[in-house]
């Protein structure tokens, strides 16, 4: 975290809630940190900015990571929040930008209740427009947070990034050296030889609406003519992740401490198709490989065997210390902007309740296929971000009956596009950007044709998130 003279950091609300929650006096945690009692105090109070001495000793001190202490850490919740007041119910109160910001920064736990409530609001209302209606107290046995949104609130609050499994991956790629774009025959022996497990490839017809299966008891892993070579490697790549490794990522599922079975099966598969990931581009090789073709995509797809939408996803988990890449946000959706996936490194001001803005062009995407199209784009917030759209083929059987093409949007703060390829040419500095809100009813500038208007797409559904989650959702 680099320090500047035109930017001052003042934590003061996180300083404050980090004393508490680890339960200690200001005279206390000065005395640890070498500091006075009263400078400690106003550094709470944001009279003083932390300076890169007193972020190392708290990093010392308390075993911090210092992204948890960023002063984008809140932008989520400040996001969530200004969704929320978007809503028309809301429409004769107004807060400012600056007094949400300011509610997400001093009261986090509260805020987040306020979203959550939101959340069963909007829930409880789309169930009164199905005709099903519940009883006050059918709601109190509800969860409080389903799977799918606990499980991304998790891989989020990490930034979507876990080293011990990207160290882990990179040691057993090494472990595997399968030769150069032969990683099936590679994974395919070591089932075999060290679990017994034989791999098959099935007609369509035979695998009714799945394209993996693995059969525990004859050891057989069966997988779908369908599937294509990436998406064969993946699905090699995350059995084994399963079957090797399957400690490790029991210990951080149990880190993580689900609230009930179902969110713990979902978070283990999650973290098991990380891994997956992380052994078919290890970090270390694929970041360089990024770096160096200036994160061309097609390029790194084709040099590591993987489809345009696994290598997207790589790129969303690059946040090591001393070799971090880009920090993209990624966001998968189909031709009516249903949202399946959401992925980010970086603060991205994501919609909770309602689908990407209509002027974001990922939505034009479908009308040219396989096409990569650019676009600056301006939230509410004033922040500019490069995006990338492109359109990927879904792996379907006879029986989904589903849409066969998704888009993915890809991208970052404008700041990081000269590092781009896909940005040659353009003018960063003085860019036209286009005016977007992360749902269509909170679009505040009156030129979106959307105002106002209640957004006609949902957010990820837990039907959804088991299609993005499982068994990997980095393919086709």
């Amino acid at each position: 975290m680099a320090l500047t003279q035109d930017k001052k950091l003042f934590l003061g609300a996180r300083l404050k809630r980090l004393r508490r929650e680890l339960d200690l006096t200001q005279s206390r945690m000065a005395e640890e940190l070498g500091v006075s009692a009263s400078y400690l105090n106003l550094l709470e109070r944001n009279q003083r900015p932390v300076t890169a001495q007193v972020l190392l000793r708290l990093a010392d001190a308390y075993d911090l990571d210092l992204r948890t202490l960023s002063s984008d850490g809140d932008t989520a919740g400040a996001a969530g929040l200004e969704e929320v007041f978007g809503d028309p119910l809301f429409s004769d109160l107004k807060p400012s930008r600056h007094e949400i910001a300011e509610l997400a920064e001093q009261s986090p736990m509260a805020a987040e209740a306020f979203v959550r409530l939101y959340r069963a609001y909007v829930d409880g209302r789309r169930m009164a427009d199905l005709g099903v209606f519940q009883r006050p107290e059918d709601l109190a046995h509800s969860p409080r947070l389903a799977p799918s949104d606990w499980v991304r609130d998790i891989i989020q609050s990490h930034r979507n990034h876990f080293p011990e499994l990207d160290e882990t991956g990179e040691a057993f790629f090494a472990e595997l050296n399968p030769a150069p774009q032969d990683f099936s025959a590679a994974a395919r022996a070591r089932l075999e030889a060290k679990f017994g497990v034989r791999v098959s490839v099935m007609p369509v017809d035979l695998m009714a609406d799945s394209v993996r299966r693995f059969d525990h008891h004859r050891k057989r892993l069966i997988l779908s003519e369908v599937l294509t070579g990436s998406g064969r490697n993946f699905a090699l790549a995350y059995q084994l992740a399963l079957l090797e490794h399957g400690g490790l990522i029991d210990s951080l599922v149990a880190r993580a401490a689900p609230p009930d079975r179902a969110t713990k099966s979902l978070l283990r598969v999650a973290l098991a198709n990380y891994l997956a990931a992380a052994t078919i581009m290890p970090y270390e090789a694929f970041h360089a490989a990024v770096e160096k073709m200036s994160y061309d995509i097609e390029l790194v797809r084709a040099r590591f065997g993987v489809s345009y939408e696994q290598a997207c996803h790589r790129l969303t988990t690059l946040a090591r210390p001393g070799a971090r890449g880009v920090p993209f946000f990624m966001i998968r959706v189909d031709a009516a902007g249903n949202i399946s996936k959401r992925f980010a490194s970086s603060a991205f001001p994501f919609s909770r309740f309602g689908g990407a803005c209509p002027r974001w062009n990922i939505h034009s995407t479908f009308r040219a296929p396989g096409r990569i199209i650019h676009q600056i784009v301006e939230t509410s917030d004033g922040e500019r971000y490069f995006t990338l759209s492109r359109t990927v083929r879904r792996v379907s059987t006879p029986h989904t009956g589903e849409e066969s093409e998704l888009a993915i949007g890809l991208g970052c703060e404008l700041k990081h596009a000269g590092r781009l390829i896909y940005s040659k040419g353009l003018d960063l500095a003085d860019p036209l950007a286009t005016p977007i809100g992360p749902a269509c009813r909170i679009c505040e500038r009156p030129s979106c044709p959307q105002r106002a208007a209640e957004p006609l797409t949902r957010s990820l559904a837990v039907d959804d998130f088991n299609k993005s989650v499982s068994p990997y959702p980095f393919a086709p």
